[in-house]
């Protein structure tokens, strides 16, 4: 009996590894193709004739920025950020799936091992008697048996629903994976929007209190030419007016200089106010490049890492279904056990005290009701969703690069008018200075001038920075930023 029980466990292995071909489910063959016409295309259809180029775009891109402290903020925030961080952790617990789901395809083994000492109880109080008149059996003394075996099982991928399980915690630790890149082209757009803001509202800071000294300075003039009687009342009333009110724009800009502070001290992972004397000195923006590189539509879909982790999720469902489908079909499971027993320990590895078991185990669920059709039909709907959400993904990209590049455009264009505004505006007050002093212009004639010129002033340091913050956006609908 023994042997062809053991003849019959030994041809079940080869069985599993003929059928090892056999993976119920569809295959994946790949993410749809979305709006080819659109990702084939030589440029963007939204990219402006001047101010970029169609060449490779290097994933560092803050650095043509040529800004020091910038750089040290994003590598410091790609060492401490928290966020990045969970992003790591997640990383780190799928791949320990995947590792759990391959070893299902191994064998489980386990050892035991057992003392055991027993005395069996005393029957002769109930008087029995045995055949031969004698009286009944007597407790035994103390009995000791050790055994020591080894158990095994290993659950044979017949239909390969381990395989398909392998399968879709691949696709899932690879769309992970592609997450934690993600959060990187986040975090570094992030980090330099905030630096932008911050030199931004240091340089209109310094603006307005440079404009406020100039304004103090003609608001003392004025109370002199006043004493001596040559001015009115109501011209020094106008100038304290002014000043007063370039003074109040003075607050606001502190505390969005504070928040910036501490909001760029949070993505480095550092407590609020410890960048403070590091970056609390005024220093002007980063110095956009002349051109910008962007490569072509199917670069950009290639290296933005959601597009990817949208593709990977769209794998691992397809991988799902036939996970799903394996449960139709039955299961066969490897059962073994070999051990010693023995009364003395000595006696434990003797060749006579030796035991096996082989036993083959056959599970089919031939009615479960329908449970198994519903996951499998679960799963297809999950693997329709994917492809829906893969599908959304590579159309948003799509339409952030163009977007971003048409506002980049625009912004570049705003900057040169503004700037010719400022020019102007500092031209005319100039002139109307000069014919106040002259006696030929009125108070008011210069102080319209000198609104003008300041509100000039404001206005381009804040489309730079704009047009700056443009700049990061694109890089980020671009997929940059991301770190192997």
């Amino acid at each position: 009996m023994f042997p062809r029980t053991l003849r019959l466990t030994a041809l079940l292995p080869l069985a599993a590894f003929a059928l090892a071909a056999c993976t119920v489910g569809p295959d994946y063959r790949g993410a749809p193709e979305i709006a080819p016409d659109a990702a084939k295309r030589a440029a963007f259809v939204r990219a402006p004739a001047q101010g970029v180029v169609a060449t490779h775009a290097p994933a560092t891109w803050w650095q043509a920025l040529n800004d020091p402290q910038l750089n040290a903020l994003i590598d410091a925030a790609f060492a401490h950020n928290p966020d990045l961080k969970m992003a790591q952790a997640r990383l780190r617990q799928s791949r320990s799936q995947l590792r759990g789901q391959r070893a299902n395809e191994l064998p489980k083994v386990s050892g035991s091992a057992a003392a055991l000492r027993m005395r069996s109880p005393d029957t002769s109080i109930f008087g029995s008697s045995g055949d031969d008149g004698s009286s009944g059996s007597t407790g035994r003394g103390p009995v000791d048996f050790y055994t020591v075996g080894f158990d095994a099982s290993w659950e044979l991928d017949l239909f390969g629903g381990t395989r398909r399980a392998i399968e879709a915690a691949s696709g899932e630790a690879e769309a992970v994976h592609a997450d934690l890149s993600d959060a990187q082209v986040s975090l570094a757009a992030e980090v330099a929007s905030v630096y932008i803001d911050l030199r931004d509202q240091q340089e209109r800071l310094a603006l307005a209190e440079r404009t406020a000294e100039y304004q103090q300075q003609m608001l003392t003039l004025t109370e002199q030419r006043r004493a001596r009687g040559t001015a009115a009342e109501v011209d020094v009333e106008r100038l304290t007016t002014q000043v007063d009110t370039t003074r109040a724009t003075l607050v606001p800009l502190q505390t969005q200089i504070t928040d910036s502070l501490d909001q760029l001290a949070v993505l480095t992972g550092r407590a609020p106010g410890a960048l403070d004397a590091e970056l609390g000195a005024r220093a002007p923006l980063p110095a956009l490049p002349s051109s910008v590189p962007i490569g072509d539509p199917a670069a950009m879909l290639q290296q933005r890492p959601d597009i990817r982790a949208a593709e990977r999720r769209l794998a691992s469902s397809n991988a799902q279904i036939g996970e799903h489908i394996a449960d139709y079909f039955p299961k066969v499971t490897l059962l073994g056990d070999i051990g010693f027993s023995a009364s003395e320990p000595s006696h434990l590895l003797r060749k006579q005290n030796f035991s096996w078991v082989g036993v083959p185990y056959l599970q089919w669920n031939l009615f479960d009701f329908g449970r198994t059709a519903a996951n499998v039909d679960a799963a297809k709907a999950a693997r329709d969703e994917a492809e829906a959400r893969y599908e959304k993904t590579v159309l948003g990209a799509l339409k952030d690069a163009n977007s971003s590049l048409s506002r980049y455009g625009n912004q570049r264009e705003h900057v040169v008018r503004l700037q010719q505004v400022q020019a102007s505006a500092e031209r005319s007050a100039t002139l109307v200075r000069q014919r106040y002093t002259a006696g030929v212009s009125t108070l008011i004639d210069l102080l319209d001038a000198q609104r003008t010129q300041f509100a000039a002033q404001q206005d381009v340091v804040a489309a730079q920075a704009e047009l700056l913050k443009d700049f990061v956006a694109l890089q980020k609908s671009l997929g940059l930023g991301w770190a192997t």
